[in-house]
């Protein structure tokens, strides 16, 4: 009896092994991916991309006038601001855009190279000083992770269209975005922005 019960254990040890092995092997990491066609109206003019608590994902904010549209944060890379831009474009048809961020961290600044030439970029004057003096270190600090290296591929922050020191004030044809650089709270160039007639607050967010 024990020596057929060492034999059934010898015999199945390997297999065991090889079971422990594979459990044991990483999975492959996730690439942080704005999600499409989750996009979320939550005001009269304000839609929401929700970030799901993906790391490395951003909450993305759409709100859309009678003349203009502006898109707050971009995801990280082109590949996530194409998702943004093609979910900007389900809820907008106006040709007029812009294109803000609450800060410049390459979740939520690099993916404004996929948005149109047209596209009009507002920073803050904190935020371009934050650009100066960073410039793209920490997106080379993401890419040592191969997944994120991929999306921020050859990127490169878009220069500022509109710049402005304290507040701002956006009219979109029947309703006003005010935009103040709170800064530095989580980065020097922090923005958040109030959605007047919604009375919707995006803040900047980590």
């Amino acid at each position: 009896m024990l020596k057929s019960l060492a034999s059934l254990l010898l015999f199945a040890s390997p297999v065991t092994v090889g079971i422990t092995a594979g459990a044991q092997q990483p999975a492959a990491p996730l690439a942080p991916m704005i999600r499409d066609n989750v996009t979320q109206k939550v005001a009269a003019h304000t839609w929401v991309i929700p970030d799901f608590d993906r790391v490395g994902v951003p909450n993305v904010g759409i709100i859309v006038g009678s003349r203009a549209t502006l898109v707050i944060d971009t995801g990280m890379g082109p590949r996530n601001g194409e998702i943004v831009l093609r979910e900007t474009m389900r809820v907008s048809r106006n040709a007029e855009m812009y294109l803000a961020t609450t800060h410049i961290h390459p979740e939520h600044d690099l993916g404004a190279g996929a948005f149109p030439a047209s596209t009009k970029m507002i920073r803050s004057r904190t935020q371009d000083r934050d650009i100066a003096e960073s410039g793209l270190a920490l997106a080379e600090q993401f890419s040592r992770n191969p997944v994120q290296a991929e999306l921020l591929k050859g990127v490169q922050f878009r220069k500022a269209d509109i710049s402005f020191d304290g507040d701002y004030a956006l009219d979109l044809g029947g309703v006003r975005v005010r935009m103040t650089a709170v800064g530095p709270t989580h980065t020097m160039g922090d923005t958040v922005f109030f959605v007047e007639g919604d009375r919707v607050l995006l803040p900047a967010t980590s």
